[in-house]
Order: structure tokens, then sequence, then C-alpha cells
């Protein structure tokens, strides 16, 4: 009962009702974002336009086709992709007992990368509907090799132990997808566009063909909140609680694997929102995934949108894809949570 006052206590200290409230408002933020992800772009259309283009679609107007054919599906594609990369990072934290953790850190994103690159290279593969299957077995294989190094030894799977690890991995992996580009200018030229991680050029079919696997992705994180709870506090305590930790952990890398598989097969990585989003979810939350799961899935896409609305606006008539201005947004946003010493422990 002690433990569990522990876990609970962040939750009921910052009181339900403002937690909801928190909650609504990330929801107005993320819809506020969203509608300016739709109305907001590199080439001016007239908001009265872009209204008739929902609407009253006119197949025959070409800003209509634009607002339809590419504003929309990236705005999607951002919302279920920042979702995705939100919850993965806040999930991989916990697993890891690590605030510092992350798909890109942990090498996660890099594995889906270098086999989504083989891919390519190995067997023509150009279309999402490859490229996700190949990201799925990329970030299985990163999983379980980071957890598989970081458990050895008699004190299994320690903090340190799994961001070193995750640190090895993501070397070798970003080596051996140099290799492999090194080696063929196809691949190369196919990769670049992709390795960027941008949300132009993204249609409805990859917002539909993404958001089912993310869909589940996010309820196996979501029904392992709880249980997430426990994890955190240490294999022993989770165990002597009665927790089934393997159980915990196979939940998580299933999410995990769904999740940045996903999101990295659709748009290529994106850096610093599973880091930068948990650690702020966290400072409002607490500890409890019960909020910091769901907190992370909203406030991930308005950190995604916003970015990429900013770099249609700052680079006119071109722009600037949204991984690059995440990895600007985010980079100083981390570097000041770690200085004001607001990184607590998931």
């Amino acid at each position: 009962m002690a433990v569990t006052a522990v876990v609970e206590r962040p939750t009921a200290r910052r009181g339900s009702g403002a937690l909801v409230l928190g909650l609504a408002l990330a929801g107005v933020l993320l819809a506020g974002l969203a509608v300016a992800s739709v109305f907001v772009g590199s080439k001016p259309i007239p908001a009265a336009t872009v209204l008739d283009a929902l609407l009253r679609f006119d197949p025959a107007n070409t800003d209509h086709l634009f607002v339809r054919a590419e504003r929309v599906p990236r705005t999607l594609v951002g919302i279920v992709v920042g979702a995705a990369l939100g919850v993965a990072g806040a999930v991989m934290q916990a697993v890891a007992r690590n605030p510092l953790a992350d798909p890109g850190v942990l090498g996660v994103n890099a594995g889906a990368a270098l086999f989504i690159v083989t891919g390519i290279n190995a067997f023509g593969v150009t279309a999402l509907t490859g490229y996700v299957w190949f990201g799925f077995a990329g970030a299985l294989v990163a999983t379980l090799l980071v957890y598989g190094v970081g458990s050895m030894g008699r004190e299994g799977a320690t903090p340190i132990k799994l961001a070193l690890s995750g640190a090895a991995t993501n070397a070798a992996f970003v080596s051996l997808t140099t290799a492999v580009l090194l080696t063929d200018t196809d691949t190369f030229d196919q990769f670049r566009f992709w390795q960027v991680g941008a949300l132009s050029g993204r249609s409805m079919a990859v917002f539909w063909q993404s958001s089912g696997f993310i869909a589940l992705g996010l309820l196996v994180a979501l029904a392992a909140a709880r249980s997430l709870n426990t994890l955190s506090l240490g294999d022993d305590i989770a165990r002597s609680l009665g927790q089934d930790v393997t159980r915990t952990r196979i939940a998580a890398g299933v999410a995990v694997v769904l999740l940045c598989g996903t999101a990295t097969a659709s748009v290529g990585p994106i850096a610093f929102v599973g880091l930068a989003v948990p650690l702020l979810a966290r400072a409002i939350t607490g500890p409890d995934h019960r909020w910091l799961l769901p907190l992370s899935m909203v406030l991930a896409p308005s950190l995604v949108l916003g970015a990429d609305v900013v770099g249609r606006v700052v680079a006119r008539p071109g722009e600037l894809q949204v991984g690059i201005l995440t990895a600007l947004i985010g980079a100083p946003v981390f570097i000041a949570m770690v200085r004001g010493r607001k990184v607590a422990a998931p």
C-alpha cells in the first residue's frame, strides 16, 4: 500500500480536475494548430478559398485541389505521426527508467531507417506499404538488440546500460545505413528526400495506410499505462507487487515498434519529439502514465504541426521541412528544462 501511494500521489497532488483542464487546453491548442496547418502555407491562398475547398470543393479550381491534396493530408499525417512519436518516447522513458530516452537516442529510428534503405536498395521498394513493413522489422531488431545488450550481466537492464547500448546501436545502424547509401547513388537519391523528415508530399493514402498501425500502437500503450507506473519504480518493486514484468516489457516493445516503425516509414526520422514532449508532459502531470501518455499524445502533434507551419512561413516561397524545425525548436526546450531541473525520473 505504501508503494501504491508513491505512484498515485503526484496525480492526487495536482488534482484530477486540473489535469483534465490541462488536457482540454492541449486539445484546444492542437485544434488551433490543425486549422492553421490547413489555412497557412508557403503558397498564399485566401481563407475564403480554403473554406470553399473544404465545404464546396470544385475539382476544376487549382487552389481547391492544392488544399485537398496537399494541406489536408499533411495535417492529418502530422497529427497521427506526432501522437505516435510522443507516446513512443514516453513509453521508452518508462521502460528504460531514463527521462532522456527516446526513439532516436535508443536507436529505434536508426534501425527502421537501415531496414528501409535495405528495402530500397535490395528489393526496389518505393511505396509506403513496403516502407512500413521494413520499418517495423528495423524497429523490432533495434528494440531487441538494445534490450538484449542492456540486459547482460547480473544487474539486468539498468537505465545506464540501456542508454549505452542504445547509443552504440544507433551509431552502428547509422554507419551501416551510410555504407549502403555510398554504394548506390539511386538509393541515396530516393532516401535523402525521406531522411530529412517531412510532411510535404504526403497523400491521404499515407494517412490511411499508417493510421491503423498507429492506432493499434496507441491502444497497446494506453492499456499498459498502469503497469508502466509500477515498472518505472524498478523491476524488483514491480515483481513484489505481483506484476508480470516480462509481459509489460513485451507490451511496451510492441507499442514502440508499431508507433516508431510506422511514423518513421511515413515521414522519415523526426528528431526531439519523442524526447522533449514527454519531459514537458511529465512536468505537468507528474509520473502517472495514465495522464502522461494522453497528454503526450496531444502535445506531440501540436509540436509537429506548429513546426510544420513555421517552416512554411519562414522560407517562402520554399519550405523548411518539419524534421529541421523540430530539432531547432526541441533542442532549446530540452536544454532549458534540464538546466531548470524540471526533468523528473519516470
